[in-house]
């Protein structure tokens, strides 16, 4: 038996191994192939790890490129976007541990919200924005992004599983709303906040269509659009394009690989499957 046992748990590694690294191979690829000069990325055969290794294609991308403006542009955004997160979050706890009148009704307009393609909502918002002033700035990139109706259903499912009573008895030792929320409510919420950090800064690190939309001047535009605009100038040289798409995905592997341990435990608690 254990050793039927051990045998299966062999198989089962084995499998998983394989399954891993077809899936890592692109990324690799990609990776060792950025730091490749142009004949050696084209060589056939081709070589998997360069033999005269080069940051020739980082180096263009900041320097002739404006990736550093790119780069500068999506931070700002991941920035706000972080604190729209927070945004978020308050109004999750709002919905799911207050009560006031109307509560039900505002959140079955979050979630009637939700059913709405972005592409739907996209002309009006521009319309707005466009009134107020703000095409064609950061700000304008950076307000429809602020509030998420998916994040403050997920934080608001959350909330519901937190006891009142632990909240009644931080109130009852003279524990203000505010103290409560940030060390008592933002603690015990860390494994959803964690999958909504993931999911917040894969979206704003990769935002594409909106401010490709909003901004005329390319001083707006982020890593994403930037990574266009290469691959339309650059078509044949696929080491510089390797190297954008690099930037890229490394900082999203990075972010993963720190909250990864919080993503299953959070996706368990919200209810989602």
């Amino acid at each position: 038996m254990f050793l039927k046992n051990k045998v299966e748990k062999s198989i089962v590694i084995a499998v998983m191994f394989i399954g891993g690294l077809l899936v890592a191979l692109p990324f690799i690829w990609m990776i060792l192939s950025s730091f490749k000069n142009e004949t050696e990325v084209l060589a056939i055969p081709p070589t998997v790890f360069p033999k005269e290794p080069t940051f020739s294609h980082y180096i263009e991308l900041f320097q002739n490129l404006n990736f550093d403006v790119y780069l500068v542009n999506t931070l700002i955004i991941v920035f706000f976007s972080m604190i729209g997160l927070l945004l978020n979050t308050m109004a999750g706890y709002g919905f799911g541990k207050f009560q006031f009148k109307g509560k039900e009704t505002w959140f079955m307009v979050v979630l009637v919200t939700m059913m709405l393609p972005g592409q739907v909502t996209m002309i009006p918002t521009y319309l707005i924005l466009n009134e107020m002033g703000l095409t064609n700035t950061m700000a304008g990139i950076i307000l429809p992004g602020l509030i998420s109706a998916f994040n403050i259903f997920l934080i608001r499912q959350f909330m519901v599983t937190i006891p009142d009573d632990l909240i009644e008895a931080a109130r009852l030792d003279g524990a203000g709303e505010f103290y409560i929320f940030t060390r008592l409510i933002i603690p015990l919420a860390k494994p959803i906040l964690a999958v909504q950090v993931i999911l917040t800064f894969i979206a704003s690190w990769n935002s594409f269509l909106w401010p490709l939309i909003i901004a005329n001047d390319q001083s707006l535009y982020t890593l994403s659009v930037g990574l266009s605009l290469l691959q339309d100038e650059n078509v044949t040289n696929y080491g510089l394009q390797m190297a954008g798409s690099a930037l890229m995905v490394i900082p999203i592997i990075i972010i993963f690989s720190i909250f990864q341990k919080y993503i299953i435990e959070g996706f368990n608690v919200s209810g989602i499957k």
